[in-house]
């Protein structure tokens, strides 16, 4: 039995950057960036220090260790039902990484590419990189149906517009997508003829009361057009490893994939010992991750019923996937911006606040919390949550 509410702080301080506790004062709990406070199976770090034992860490093959592209493929197929050649598979240096291959394979300056709002920062960012407009497209979700409102995506193409977002689970919603509107996507896309970044770094953690559907349940027949990425940050606490992967169906597009990598020439691609860790993560955690699973999504439910009910003015629905919520602010005619910062100042807590940023303008009113942690851990969060907003109450 693996024990989630192990969170060794005294780690976390030293190793946990990127808005989380090595960055924040002493004394504040950091609910912030999307990475898990716990330490990674025992199956990983055993599988990385038989691998150094020797003391070699020799090149790896220019398009990655076969042993890795191949428990990939198998790992989708068992998992998501995804049938992927480890011939069309790539590792490189992070999923965010990825991303920006794919924009800079696919797209160039003139290009547009349709980016849902609110959505993960780095879709747009991967296109900028490449020279190209990102299109806001405004993606509200229906409180009563918890779905996004996916009718008027049409409208956002135009003649210049080459590629689609698509971030399965979604995040900060929380949410995924039925096959039904997985149809609805990729019918618009063939269309107009558009490429598909699909991002499934989230696709692991989906809770039992949910069902994940990848855009490759349309049949790979149809996703010639789908540039897909994935990770081991969210899922198995490998984010300081910097490792994920690319992975399609179509050799012409992989090929371009590779040629944009620059792992040809050896700048680019992924770590040995991170490849290592990636395969084992892929091919032995399978109890660990359910155990998790069943940590997190008591976390959740604990979370939103904290939330929606001790603390007044606030709103929080329970993710699909991922482990975020995102909260309505609203009502406290706040920016994201300075809530967040009110929290951190009052009384020590840190979340990320919604707002141009971090996710898109249709954010802004929202705040994201990670509930990666221990449950002790997140209890004293969502307090401090409640003593912040009842204070702002005070204030005003």
């Amino acid at each position: 039995m693996n024990n989630f509410e192990n969170v060794n702080l005294k780690a976390l301080k030293k190793k946990a950057y990127n808005l989380r506790w090595a960055e924040v004062e002493d004394g504040v709990i950091p609910l912030t960036a999307a990475d898990p406070d716990y330490p990674c199976s025992d199956e990983i770090k055993k599988a990385m220090m038989e691998y150094i034992e020797d003391g070699y860490f020799s090149y790896t093959p220019k398009m990655g260790l076969e042993s890795f592209r191949e428990s990939f493929a198998r790992y989708v197929f068992e998992t998501k039902g995804e049938k992927i050649d480890p011939k069309l598979v790539l590792p490189v240096d992070s999923a965010a990484r990825a991303m920006f291959i794919i924009a800079r394979a696919f797209l160039k300056p003139g290009d547009e590419m349709i980016v849902f709002d609110p959505c993960d920062f780095l879709f747009r960012e991967a296109c900028l990189s490449a020279g190209a407009t990102p299109v806001s497209f405004s993606c509200p979700i229906d409180t009563k149906t918890r779905k996004m409102d996916l009718t008027h995506l049409e409208e956002y193409i135009t003649p210049k517009t080459r590629m689609l977002g698509l971030c399965n689970p979604h995040n900060p919603y929380g949410l995924t997508y039925t096959v039904e509107e997985l149809d609805y996507i990729m019918k618009i896309c063939e269309k107009y003829d558009l490429y598909i970044m699909n991002d499934e770094i989230w696709s692991d953690i989906i809770y039992k009361d949910a069902k994940f559907n990848s855009i490759y349940s349309l049949g790979n027949d149809r996703c010639d057009r789908v540039l897909s990425l994935f990770g081991y940050s969210k899922s198995f606490g490998l984010a300081g490893l910097r490792i994920g992967n690319l992975y399609c169906t179509n050799e012409d597009n992989f090929n371009r994939l590779v040629e944009a990598s620059d792992v040809l020439s050896t700048a680019g691609g992924a770590t040995s010992i991170s490849q290592v860790a990636a395969s084992a993560a892929m091919d032995k955690t399978k109890e660990w991750k359910e155990e998790l699973i069943e940590h997190l999504m008591g976390n959740r439910d604990y979370a939103v019923d904290y939330i929606n009910n001790e603390i007044p003015g606030l709103k929080a629905y329970k993710p699909m996937g991922t482990y975020l919520l995102y909260a309505d602010i609203s009502e406290y005619g706040m920016s994201g911006k300075d809530f967040t910062e009110y929290l951190k100042k009052e009384v020590k807590l840190a979340i990320v606040p919604g707002g141009h940023q971090f996710f898109g303008d249709q954010s802004e009113g929202h705040v994201r919390i990670c509930f990666a942690t221990s449950r002790e851990i997140l209890s004293e969060g969502l307090r401090r949550l409640k003593e912040g907003v009842l204070r702002l109450k005070g204030d005003k």
